[in-house]
């Protein structure tokens, strides 16, 4: 495996710490502060927190010491590095941020929402750069790469059985507003990991698809790709665009193309994360 840039290695690294100080907020501020739940191995050692007050800094990382020989058999010498730091940073965070907060008066719903957003908005970051934090997210990455599971919902169902275990101990209401918690944070997870920046993806299906390609790519200075396509009916030869497009292009795309060909098929897809010249890279 080729070596990592030191640039890289700093920029993994303080991601990690931020996902980490983002995460231990929503379970300091939010989840205890409001005797919520939480899934996988955080969600056990809250359990322990609330039954002998143990920190859950430390018995979260207690906790991960028998999966780090996993994590470094399955993913390798670096994923193995960033998951020891990942569970060590997590760990120091929550213990930095005991006992910051406050119950939020009358309003546990809203404590739930901020503990989704916040816990999935951290540990998202941490996936981004390749990271773990140990415990569920191991086996939610193992269920990702060999069997190609959402990390998010895989992380969900694991989330699901301890929260059914907390509701013995700070009641089914609580235990209702965790799995409101555990569920934004899922969504959260996918949504930071997939890409921040949504575009759309549009293929078009016309007679006149050259005069449209030469239109996209002379007014809107977007990249088209021409596909061969063959009517299933009608067992003619057609050309088929496909484009990536901002969501603030699409309206003025739709537009042109209803100019050139008001037949012309038009289909939209939902796209995250887009890589290369016009998004990612500088045009020469």
């Amino acid at each position: 495996m080729p070596k990592q840039p030191l640039r890289k290695w700093i920029w993994d690294l303080l991601a990690i710490l931020i996902g980490s100080f983002i995460f231990s907020l929503g379970v300091n501020y939010f989840a205890i502060a409001n005797k919520l739940a939480e899934g996988g191995f955080t969600g056990i050692a809250l359990i322990l927190y609330y039954l002998f007050q143990l920190p859950p800094g430390p018995v979260i990382l207690a906790l991960n010491i028998p999966l780090f020989l996993v994590g470094y058999k399955v993913f390798g010498k670096r994923t193995f590095l960033l998951t020891i730091y990942g569970t060590t940073m997590v760990s120091i965070c929550l213990s930095l941020t005991q006992n910051w907060g406050e119950p939020i008066p009358n309003d546990p719903l809203l404590a739930a929402l901020y503990t989704g957003v916040l816990v999935g908005g951290g540990l998202g970051i941490i996936f981004r750069v390749g990271g773990t934090t140990g415990g569920v997210d191991i086996i939610a990455r193992l269920g990702n790469k060999y069997l190609g599971w959402s990390i998010g919902r895989t992380m969900f169902l694991f989330d699901l059985a301890v929260i059914g275990a907390s509701y013995f101990f700070i009641g089914r209401e609580k235990a209702m507003y965790t799995v409101v918690a555990v569920f934004i944070g899922a969504r959260v997870v996918d949504f930071v990991v997939e890409g921040l920046d949504s575009r759309k993806a549009v293929t078009i299906i016309s007679n006149s698809a050259v005069s449209i390609s030469d239109k996209i790519t002379t007014e809107m200075e977007r990249g088209v790709t021409l596909l061969k396509g063959r009517g299933g009916y009608t067992g003619t030869d057609k050309e088929v665009l496909y484009i990536v497009i901002s969501l603030p292009e699409l309206s003025r795309m739709k537009q042109l193309v209803h100019n050139i060909d008001p037949d012309a098929f038009v289909v939209v897809h939902d796209v995250r994360d887009v890589l290369g010249e016009g998004f990612t890279f500088d045009r020469p």
